[in-house]
């Protein structure tokens, strides 16, 4: 698998770099004008903040597992389950290159 390292490396910097811009949108995004609304516009613009909010949740998280994936890179230590060491499937790897865990390890931390 250490020749699929640096291939690994481009797409976590290639998603990164993607994951950023996205981000950078849609702080700069208005949900609502600054207009007077009805209750139904007022209740819609909150839905739609709402919604923006948690997709930045979960592109912040990306981010922070995409930078310990590189951080692991770096290290050596990528592709290295973190529960019990063994090494984590290249097929997952290829699938999901930020993964942290095997998929035994992965389930079971699923099902907790």
């Amino acid at each position: 698998m250490n020749g699929n390292y640096e291939k690994m490396k481009q797409r976590l910097l290639d998603r990164q770099k993607e994951l950023e811009e996205l981000l950078k949108g849609l702080t700069q995004e208005k949900v609502s004008d600054t207009e007077v609304q009805d209750p139904g516009d007022q209740a819609a613009a909150a839905t739609s903040e709402d919604i923006m909010i948690s997709i930045q949740a979960n592109e912040y998280e990306e981010l922070r597992m995409i930078a310990k994936a590189l951080k692991a890179i770096e290290n050596g230590t990528y592709g290295a389950c973190q529960d019990c060491g063994n090494p984590i499937a290249e097929k997952r790897l290829l699938l999901y290159p930020n993964a942290t865990r095997c998929i035994t390890c992965q389930e079971a931390s699923e099902e907790r």
